[in-house]
């Protein structure tokens, strides 16, 4: 700490001399004209550049010094000479350190060993790094503080910073996609009188003006039909979504969704565009559809389909249309003790739901047949009751997405709010959607996709810490 001490001292010394010096270390304007990418691929000897970037390295040489200058694309060396500078300016070299950004214009050429440098002809510090970036080869090492120093994580970490030029891809090919598509990019609130679209906690808040208190949104969904019952047709919202629950490898409390709806369209419709939208993301983002995922290869040649009510059945002999208390003493017999006073069905799912979940396979897995309890919004699936029209989608052992036929039965969706209402008190009545049912909303088809998680299996991430630029912790 007090090396660290120092260091930071010796900075603030630096930035005095060159306040002396008649330079402004903050307030100097340098228009930049090229990525320093571009200007090495456009590579020509004795042609004028001008470049900007954080200094990486610097290498002293008597009347001469190379620094290595490093932009959002690229590092380049840059070569100062005292003969071309001039001795005073060649001496305030010496209060720049590493981590300060300047700008410089110069002349390109090869060093004896090939490598493209610029031969600077002047230059100007346009910031002083007071604090020093970790140390060259052991870097950021401490997870904690890469997550909450971000900043300079990307600094140093070119790995963290691919990660998330390819969460940034992704985002931008998902969103071609859908608008050549047809599909209309819109937004709806962030705060929500009422809480739904899914289940889970939300985050509460009080606005001054209308006295009311208001819900940060836990799912889009209830606006995004509304706009179906509007006449558009085929629309996508990707945004926030907040949960007030637990933070782990997999969840963050504010987190991406992508969600898709499309009228005249079903469960089968959004399970082939979430199979042609994350196959096109591997083959333009990453190059293949054979990739490794935390050490197993994922194949997204090959997708597979697997019943989740035939999976209750066969592990514990839960069948949709059983009471609760048949549930309950099936479940005993498993050894899984439930107390049946108290137990909904969708308790009971929620608590041995996660027991059947496809395990990490070499292939992507939709699981369907789910069962109404825990699709308020989904459609009943023709001739099977109890079980909606819906997948969730799996890859390498995660849940990325979920999508079903939209319930657009206005008759029902109220019984269905209702019986919510029975089973959780807090649950509430949305009139408002009821209201906009009445008024007819077309068969459609919708889909939810994690963009975090699908990051996460993009970039080969345990953590979803890893593909979002600020994941919250707890206080320092």
């Amino acid at each position: 700490m007090e090396e660290v001490n120092d260091l930071v001292a010796q900075r603030h010394i630096n930035l005095e001399k060159m306040k002396r010096g008649g330079m402004d270390p903050y307030g100097q304007v340098f228009h930049k004209a090229e990525s320093i990418v571009s200007v090495k691929e456009a590579f020509e000897e004795g042609k004028e550049a001008r470049i900007a970037g954080r200094i990486m390295a610097r290498r002293e040489h008597g009347k001469s010094a190379f620094m290595d200058l490093k932009d959002r694309t690229e590092r380049i060396q840059v070569y100062f000479r005292k003969d071309i500078l001039g001795d005073d300016v060649f001496e305030s070299l010496g209060a720049i350190d590493i981590g300060d950004i300047i700008g410089a214009d110069g002349t390109l050429f090869l060093t004896r060993s090939g490598e493209k440098t610029l031969q600077v002809s002047s230059f100007k510090v346009l910031s002083k790094a007071l604090l020093p970036l970790p140390e060259k080869w052991h870097g950021l090492k401490d997870v904690e503080t890469r997550y909450r120093q971000r900043y300079v994580d990307l600094i140093v970490n070119d790995p963290a910073r691919e990660k998330f030029l390819r969460r940034i891809q992704l985002i931008r090919h998902i969103r071609e996609k859908l608008n050549d598509k047809g599909f209309l990019e819109v937004e709806t609130p962030m705060m929500h009188p009422i809480p739904g679209g899914a289940a889970g906690k939300p985050f509460k808040t009080h606005h001054a003006a209308l006295n009311m208190d208001l819900f940060l949104r836990i799912a889009p969904e209830i606006y995004l039909k509304k706009l179906l019952v509007g006449g558009l047709e085929k629309v996508y919202e990707i945004n926030r979504s907040f949960r007030n629950e637990g933070i782990s490898a997999r969840h963050n409390p504010e987190f991406t969704m992508m969600e898709v709806y499309q009228a005249y369209s079903d469960c089968d419709g959004m399970m082939a565009l979430t199979e042609e939208l994350i196959r096109s993301v591997s083959r333009e983002v990453i190059g293949t559809e054979k990739f490794m995922y935390q050490g197993r290869e994922l194949d997204l040649t090959e997708w597979k389909k697997i019943s989740f009510a035939e999976l209750m059945d066969a592990n514990f002999g839960i069948r949709p249309e059983d009471p609760v208390s048949e549930w309950v003493a099936k479940l005993k017999k498993k050894g899984i003790e439930i107390d049946g006073k108290k137990a909904s069905k969708t308790q009971i799912i929620n608590i041995v739901g996660e027991l059947v979940e496809p395990e990490a396979g070499n292939h992507p897995v939709f699981v369907v047949d789910i069962f109404k309890e825990l699709s308020p919004l989904a459609k009943e699936k023709p001739g099977c009751p109890g079980i909606v029209d819906r997948f969730e989608l799996y890859m390498g052992g995660m849940e990325i997405a979920n999508a079903y036929s939209e319930l657009n039965d206005p008759i029902e969706q109220e019984e269905r709010f209702m019986d919510q209402i029975k089973a959780d008190p807090e649950a509430m009545m949305d009139e408002d959607f009821l209201r906009a049912l009445r008024y007819g909303m077309p068969p459609a088809g919708g889909l939810g996709i994690g963009i975090d998680r699908l990051t996460m299996i993009f970039t080969d991430s345990s953590n979803i810490r890893e593909v979002v630029f600020f994941p919250h912790m707890r206080p320092e």
